[in-house]
Order: C-alpha cells, then structure tokens, then sequence
C-alpha cells in the first residue's frame, strides 16, 4: 500500500468534471497523490470543450478514456469526491467522502466551461494543502 494519499473523481459519465479533477491534481500534486476518476455511466469519450477549456492552461486531457467505476477503485481510494452522481457511488467505513457541487458542462461549448474548469482548480488547490502539502525545505 502506497504511503501517499489516493483521490477517486467520480461524476456520471467520467466526461467533464471528473477529468478535468484528475488532471489539475495530477498537475498540480504530481506525484504526491495517486489520482483516479470514473463514472456511474462512462459517456463514450471525453467532453470535446473540456478538452479545450483543458488545453488553454496547458494541461492535455484529449487521450483520456471515461471509465467506469468499481467497487475496487473505491475501496483504493483515500479520498472519493462525487461530482453530480447521486447515491450511485458506493460507501465503505473508514473513507472520507466529498462532494462537489459543479455544473454539468455536458453538451456546453468552452466559454461555460472555462468558469467550471476555474472552479474545479480552486477546489484542487484547497484539497492539495488538506491531504498533500508541499514538502518544507
């Protein structure tokens, strides 16, 4: 078992929101937190303006597949933070769970999904000085 803390995203189609979770924490934790993102229904490929919206902070999301959530990513996660998918998420004792109000950018072009994308990062940044704080020198 990894000393590191391990964060699962999870939102309906694993399209949006999830994905653009995973790849601010990834950029901005790097390696000090395992980073995982799934859906209660994967959409078939990720959101085409997240994407976007993604690229225009210099974070390339274009090759990430939705995937599914298991029950196995759930019990490996320290931290499970559900974006919009109900009560689809299965709960183990001992996990520390979130959820996170955002909006659906589901069928939105980029310019409503920059504020989500902006939103999302905030979020990240408070949960990286929580579970992942920078080393002191």
């Amino acid at each position: 078992m990894s000393d590191k803390p391990s964060v699962l995203f999870v939102c309906v189609h694993n399209a949006g929101r999830s994905q653009m979770a995973a790849a601010w924490l990834t950029h901005l934790a790097g390696d000090r937190v395992e980073v995982r993102s799934a859906g209660s229904n994967p959409g078939a490929g990720v959101n085409p303006a997240a994407v976007e919206a993604m690229a225009e902070v210099g974070i390339d999301i274009s090759a990430e597949v939705p995937k599914m959530l298991t029950v196995d990513a759930v019990k490996e996660s320290d931290v499970c933070i559900t974006m919009g998918c109900g009560d689809t998420c299965p709960v183990f004792p001992g996990k520390r769970y979130l959820d996170w109000q955002l909006e659906d950018p589901a069928g939105q072009g980029v310019e409503a999904v920059r504020p989500i994308r902006d939103e999302i990062k905030v979020l990240i940044e408070g949960l990286i000085k929580e579970i992942a704080p920078e080393p002191q020198a």
